[in-house]
């Protein structure tokens, strides 16, 4: 699959067709819609649609072959939104409005984060990691970013990851040029060892978040804590873990709250730059060569871990 194209908000978005199908769907009227747009998010565009009586709706934007990308991540969301003491924004619908793919969502008020919020977070997501599947997986292919992200059920966490994850980066750098790069580094030899580096580490496949750094996340007004713009699956926890902590981190709160709810196990620290791998080799895919020498960085260290 090649990943669509990005796309960004543009002026005179079509503010009345979006309120119409948010009304349709909801089967409650949103009526004299207005758009803003609204900065940030390096895939989709957003907008702000406001309704004359005050009701609000976060609406994401991208090209018309990025449906099949939202409609995984609605599908992520209500799975993400059984209780465990987190907000997650509500879908209200999405389609496809000429060449253009939405998803309009709950609005939530987001604020800055607080020691009690971040603690929140933290008890809210060792919640969610305790809802465990049968297998590793899921039950359908979702995106990373503007990557797609192979899903199929197993049950072999190392061969999961071997196949649908650091081997599923791996080709995608081939196609796009970094092979040698990566070949040099050990890639190919890492692929091989991973059963080594995750040897004696039995996790459950508990739900993850699966794109869990710091933009994807909030505190809310109200005090309560938010996880939005999943790349939803069952895996082991310390996916989330390992990625909060590679673009710029949580408050402190946060990672107390979560050992204290639920402590993660030895060796985690070297199963971090493992996992974080997938991450940057997605980066390394989507955004170019700025992200290659971490990568071979990170290769390199996992390899010498196992002289």
């Amino acid at each position: 699959m090649v990943p669509p194209r990005s796309y960004r908000a543009a002026a005179g978005e079509p503010a009345a067709a979006l309120a119409a199908a948010i009304s349709q769907a909801t089967g409650r009227a949103f009526p004299a819609a207005r758009a803003s747009r609204l900065a940030g998010g390096s895939i989709s565009g957003a907008l702000l649609l406001e309704a004359s009586d005050g009701q609000r709706a976060f609406v994401k934007l991208n090209a018309a072959a990025f449906a099949d990308a939202f409609a995984a991540e609605e599908d992520g969301l209500r799975l993400l939104a059984a209780d465990c003491g987190l907000a997650v924004p509500r879908p209200l619908c999405r389609g496809v409005l000429g060449e253009r793919a939405f998803l309009a969502l709950e609005w939530l008020e987001l604020a800055p984060w607080s020691a009690a919020s971040a603690t929140v977070l933290g008890h809210g997501l060792a919640a969610l990691h305790r809802r465990t599947g049968p297998r590793f997986g899921w039950q359908r292919d979702n995106w990373i970013g503007a990557t797609p992200q192979p899903n199929a059920w197993s049950d072999d966490w190392s061969a999961f990851q071997r196949a649908h994850r650091l081997g599923f980066q791996l080709e995608l750098a081939r196609r796009r040029g970094f092979a040698r790069e990566l070949e040099r580094a050990g890639s190919e030899r890492l692929l091989e060892q991973i059963p080594a580096l995750l040897a004696g580490h039995r996790p459950q496949p508990s739900l993850v978040h699966g794109d869990l750094w710091s933009g994807n996340a909030s505190a809310l007004a109200d005090g309560r804590a938010a996880l939005f713009d999943p790349a939803t699956h069952y895996g082991d926890r310390e996916v989330d873990i390992a990625m909060s902590e590679l673009f710029g981190g949580f408050p402190a709160a946060f990672y107390a709250a979560y050992r204290d709810a639920w402590p993660l196990e030895p060796g985690y620290e070297l199963r971090r730059e493992l996992y974080n791998l997938y991450h940057l080799l997605n980066h390394l895919n989507l955004f170019g060569a700025g992200y290659l020498e971490r990568a071979r960085a990170t290769i390199a260290r996992l390899l010498a871990a196992l002289r």
